[in-house]
């Protein structure tokens, strides 16, 4: 297998005829999937997610691809094509607009209405374009095909791109479930006539690539829901994924059947319920969904609320109920269903939430104790599947990380495929496709671009240090008044400190340490204000390290008397 190392650099000229391949978001993480196609001087992305914070990256909203290697070339951009509607996957289109308004954005249509509510919060009206399985379109030198893949949101699309460098096949996130709740399967059919064309890169979802065999039906979950509404005896609340159409179809499905009323409550799930339900992907039972304030009003055991937060999202509605913060006061004998998956990275926030509604009472019902989420990635035995129904002469694994790419990697060698011409790389690696051979080229810039409130791009890692640090060691403040004249302290020094624990008499023992140092600062000159800040916060931090071993963000503010 062909791995790149850290030390590539800047990516050499693009050969006359040549394809560009340069994925910005998605390889070695799962989120912020962006790639770009470059063919002719012009280009094409597929796909502008968004990944989501972990733990270690406090105050952070959103975590967007890196645009810098693209943004003196936005007006080389014939267009965005999404795969499907989740967010890691058009949660960044709002922000790529943004630099410039008019690219035109391909998708199917449950795609383009989900990523189109969110364009209009960002006051954005690009010319969209609806596309189709079966359906061709020509962007510029890219001449595109669109091919059904299911997945576990509707209307999810490969893409195959022609262009005269060759057949490119991109799989977006697929699965190959032959009982899907609204029949479309994937079109493996497609998949072989493009093969018996010649594939000459396959770009193929590697998130299952570990597990083995194939991926449960959607509708082998049935039996556990089904179980679920049968034994609850108090209120039903589902979290789950709001774009994911098709878990929710088969609540309403047995919430109908038992007699519950259903309430979705958080802005983006009744947002995308509706426009799921308009578009005619959500088959909702006339009366069955009621307004939430209706609730009150109905028993307990008639009630089921869908809502986010299965990922334990700190402002999500189910973390709020958790932590009592919401309207809904979980209770004794409520029953929580979590029916999604867990995300890497935020497997802490979610175990936090269940074990908060387990102690109001609640039961909670999760992947971990029943079979109530199956995944919507392609497993192993599917992986391989493709590979030897495609037989391409190049592959790059894409939406993973490390671990998964380079499983999907191996698993395409044992199907046959040439091992020098199978590329595991990471975001920014640039690859060129150049006579039917792919090939390593340079390395761009692939940063993660944090969303910090209204700021995008300003917080960097130095920032989440410095609030890791607040946040594990405390902060202090040191107020000192001195006399210009004479270098010395004019009157005894102030400490004023927030989530620093110490002694009592550690203010006695940290001012004689600072005393001690400027007496002997004040022997070779006299200390002027900007010199004494920096004297006071080196002597505090080193005694803090040394005494207390602690590292609290220090402060010095020196005062001329």
């Amino acid at each position: 297998m062909n791995t790149h190392h850290l030390d590539i650099s800047a990516p050499r000229p693009l050969p006359e005829g040549g394809l560009r391949v340069t994925p910005l978001g998605g390889l070695g993480e799962i989120g912020r999937n962006m790639t770009v196609f470059e063919h002719r001087g012009k280009l094409l992305v597929v796909d502008c997610g968004v990944l989501f914070p972990e733990e270690n990256q406090p105050g952070i909203d959103l975590i967007l691809p890196d645009f810098s290697s693209i943004r003196s070339r936005l007006a080389d951009i014939e267009a965005i094509v999404l795969t499907h509607g989740h967010e890691d996957h058009i949660g960044g289109v709002p922000y790529l607009l943004r630099e410039r308004g008019d690219i035109p954005v391909i998708g199917s249509k449950l795609t383009l209405a989900f990523v189109g509510a969110k364009l209009a919060e960002h006051k954005l009206t690009p010319p969209t374009v609806e596309v189709a399985e079966g359906r061709r379109h020509q962007a510029g030198p890219f001449d595109l095909e669109f091919l059904a893949v299911n997945h576990s949101i509707p209307d999810g699309l490969a893409v195959a791109v022609r262009t005269e460098a060759g057949l490119v096949l991109h799989t977006g996130d697929f699965k190959m479930d032959q009982f899907p709740l609204d029949r479309r399967i994937t079109d493996l059919g497609g998949f072989a006539r493009l093969g018996s064309e010649g594939v000459d890169l396959f770009l193929v979802d590697s998130t299952n690539a570990e597990v083995p065999g194939f991926t449960t039906s959607e509708a082998d979950l049935l039996p556990a829901i089904e179980k679920i509404f049968r034994t609850a005896p108090r209120r039903i609340v589902v979290s789950s994924f709001a774009s994911h159409v098709h878990r929710i179809q088969q609540v309403l499905d047995v919430a109908h059947r038992h007699g519950r009323k259903v309430a979705f409550v958080g802005r983006s799930m009744v947002r995308n319920m509706g426009i799921a339900a308009e578009l005619g992907y959500l088959t909702i039972p006339e009366g069955l969904v009621v307004d939430m304030k209706k609730l009150d009003r109905m028993p307990d055991h008639k009630v089921v609320l869908v809502c986010t937060g299965s990922q334990g999202e700190p402002m999500a509605a189910l973390s709020r109920m958790a932590n009592r913060q919401h309207i809904i006061e979980i209770g004794d004998d409520d029953t929580i269903l979590l029916a999604s998956s867990l995300i890497p990275g935020s497997e802490n926030a979610i175990y936090r939430v269940i074990n908060q509604l387990t102690r109001w009472g609640a039961n909670v019902v999760h992947k971990g104790n029943a079979t109530v989420h199956v995944s919507g990635h392609a497993s192993a035995g599917e992986l391989v599947y493709c590979y030897n129904l495609i037989k391409p002469a190049n592959v790059l694994p894409v939406h993973g990380e490390w671990r998964h790419l380079s499983a999907n990697a191996e698993l395409a060698v044992r199907t046959g495929v040439d091992p020098s011409q199978v590329l595991v790389v990471e975001d920014g690696v640039v690859v060129d496709l150049v006579d039917g051979k792919a090939s390593i080229a340079g390395r761009v810039q692939a940063n993660l671009v944090f969303v910090d409130g209204q700021s995008i791009g300003e917080a960097s890692e130095k920032t989440l240090v410095d609030r890791r640090v607040l946040a594990e060691e405390g902060a202090m403040t040191i107020l000192a008044i001195l006399d210009t004249t004479t270098g010395k302290l004019a009157e005894p020094i102030e400490f004023f400190t927030r989530g620093f624990t110490h002694d009592d008499d550690w203010d006695t023992a940290t001012t004689a340490r600072i005393e001690q140092a400027i007496a002997k600062a004040n022997q070779s000159k006299k200390l002027d204000g900007p010199a004494l800040e920096n004297l006071l916060t080196q002597t505090v931090d080193r005694w803090m390290r040394r005494q207390y071993r602690r590292s609290p963000v220090i402060t010095a503010i020196v005062v001329d008397a």
